[in-house]
């Protein structure tokens, strides 16, 4: 098996080993042999490019990646150890490992904080990595306004003693995390190349429809997305639109009636803001909070910040219609208590509220708390079941070793063994 079983004095590199089986040991020395061979070092190191072209990332976040990978030796060669031992704290490591990984990877400019300016150049190749995969997806958003919603998602403090600019502590990192779970699981996987387009469902919706007025684009699905299953991920489909079918709570129900699935609801008021809820049950009358703690509410302009549920309560969905008591609002809503909810329409669709919520943890979603609606939609997530996949795991040693088949296509080796 050659260097996969090497003696080698490097104490990380013996405790890394353990984390992985023999047979993983194996795949991860074909990978790093074809990836050495493509960067013609003989067989002994993988060059920065082609490392950069595994994962996916150029730019700043791609060469930190690299630095971080290589330990810090600035000589430009990724050796089969280094891969070894970024595996296994990438990987095999322990949240709180994992964590600080991503957060040192963060600081893409190496001064030992992490700035603003560090957010934008990381965001920016995220952003372009997601773009990059989707060419079916609604208009596209401007660079910078999608840039700025995930950036709105920080708390950056000024410590005039550390930098110039405002800074990110760690505890603010983790909060950002647990804010944005897409950006966290896309910076968490950067080892585990696999095409980014599958993060992102397909949004469908009719020829009819023109794109520019759908709220949900890729991005924000992209977002959403991050706090759901990858069996979540597939395909979600417009079941109602406001501007096409008006503003009425019966066309709503009637629309979605026939989906027994998980929903999105997307609204924009006339404020401007743009958030909703992922409802893990259908909506159907009750005379009382139902659902699970699958459901959460989620922010998407003009910042981007998803929130789960606490388990402070379990006042999760509403859907009440057709009650004549003032204790019932007819409508639906997520979390809080009745007429004091995290996110509420009335059943007229033409109003509604958002509070402060203990159920998910979440601040009003919109700047007052009555909220008129603009627009309104709700998408259907498909939920693509296990037997597609069960297939994928058989094979040759490089078939076996799925998260990095995309590379060896890339680089014409992953037929070599077939």
């Amino acid at each position: 098996m050659g260097n996969s079983q090497s003696n080698s004095t490097n104490p990380r590199f013996d405790l890394a080993k353990r984390a992985f089986t023999e047979r993983k040991l194996e795949d991860l020395k074909s990978l790093f042999d074809s990836l050495a061979a493509q960067s013609q070092s003989n067989g002994k190191y993988v060059s920065p490019s082609v490392f950069k072209a595994y994962i996916g990332v150029e730019g700043p976040l791609g060469d930190r990646m690299f630095d971080l990978v290589t330990q810090k030796r600035k000589d430009q060669k990724l050796t089969f150890e280094d891969l070894v031992i970024a595996k296994g704290t990438y990987e095999k490591g322990t949240n709180a490992d994992i964590e600080e990984f991503i957060y040192q990877l963060l600081d893409v400019f190496d001064d030992g904080v992490v700035g603003r300016s560090d957010l934008e150049a990381v965001l920016t190749a995220v952003l372009r990595n997601i773009s990059s995969h989707e060419s079916h997806q609604s208009e596209p958003s401007s660079d910078r306004e999608v840039l700025d919603i995930f950036l709105n998602a920080a708390n950056l403090t000024t410590d005039d003693t550390k930098c110039a600019e405002s800074c990110m502590s760690f505890e603010e990192f983790r909060s950002w995390c647990a804010s944005l779970p897409s950006v966290r699981k896309f910076l968490g996987t950067l080892l585990s190349p696999r095409d980014s387009g599958s993060e992102v469902p397909m949004l469908v919706y009719p020829e009819n429809i023109d794109p520019a007025v759908i709220l949900l684009r890729k991005e924000y699905a992209w977002h959403i997305g991050g706090a759901l299953p990858q069996d979540e991920l597939h395909e979600w489909r417009l079941l109602y639109h406001s501007t096409v079918h008006g503003l009425s709570f019966s066309t709503f129900l009637g629309n979605i009636s026939n989906d027994k699935g998980p929903t999105l609801l997307v609204i924009k008021d006339k404020e401007g803001y743009i958030y909703g809820g992922y409802a893990s049950q259908p909506w159907e009358k009750h005379a009382d909070f139902y659902g699970d703690m699958k459901s959460f509410l989620f922010q998407l302009y003009p910042k981007a910040s998803v929130y789960r549920p606490t388990g402070a309560n379990s006042n999760l969905q509403w859907c009440a219609i057709h009650f004549s008591s003032e204790s019932i609002p007819n409508g639906i809503g997520f979390g809080g208590r009745a007429h004091h909810f995290g996110l509420f329409i009335s059943a007229n669709f033409d109003q509604g509220h958002t509070f402060t919520c203990t159920t998910f943890g979440s601040p009003s979603l919109s700047k007052t708390h009555q909220i008129y609606p603009e627009v309104i939609e709700c998408w259907g997530v498909a939920i693509k079941r296990a037997q597609d996949n069960q297939d994928r795991l058989q094979g040759t040693v490089l078939e076996r070793f799925k998260e990095d088949r995309h590379m060896l296509n890339m680089v014409g080796l992953a037929n070599s063994s077939e």
